[in-house]
């Protein structure tokens, strides 16, 4: 998919909102990149990007980066070390099954603010918002 024609069917306004809900019940951060750049390997991807963006630098390592690059046609769901020592590679393989199905469809937005609520509902569990 061109990524103008992405963009275009992406809600921002619906991810933000959605980002911003999952957030006030964690400690964790969320945060969504679309590259408009090709990539071979989108984990590889992300995980630069991780680290580019500073996810790697909180306190509680509690960070979800949702990295989508559309003219690749591939994302990646990553977690720092406290998130991923938590949830183990099994969240993140039914996450991505599970968002694949919307980007299928055609739901871009719907994809990712599945991934967002699902990784802000394992950010609440084992992240919960203190004070």
């Amino acid at each position: 998919m061109h990524p103008r024609t992405f963009s275009k069917q992406l809600h921002h306004e619906n991810i933000v909102t959605a980002i911003r809900e999952a957030e006030q019940k964690t400690s964790g951060e969320i945060r969504v990149l679309i590259s408009h750049k090709h990539v071979d390997d989108a984990v590889a991807t992300a995980q630069k990007e991780f680290l580019r963006l500073g996810m790697d630098k909180s306190d509680g390592r509690n960070g979800v980066l949702i990295f989508v690059a559309p003219r690749s046609q591939k994302f990646a769901v990553i977690g720092d070390a406290a998130v991923h020592a938590q949830c183990g590679d099994g969240f993140w393989q039914l996450l991505a099954a599970a968002m694949s199905g919307y980007f299928r469809q055609g739901d871009f937005s719907g994809g990712i603010a599945h991934g967002i609520q699902k990784a802000g509902e394992l950010l609440a569990e084992h992240f919960p918002k203190k004070g």
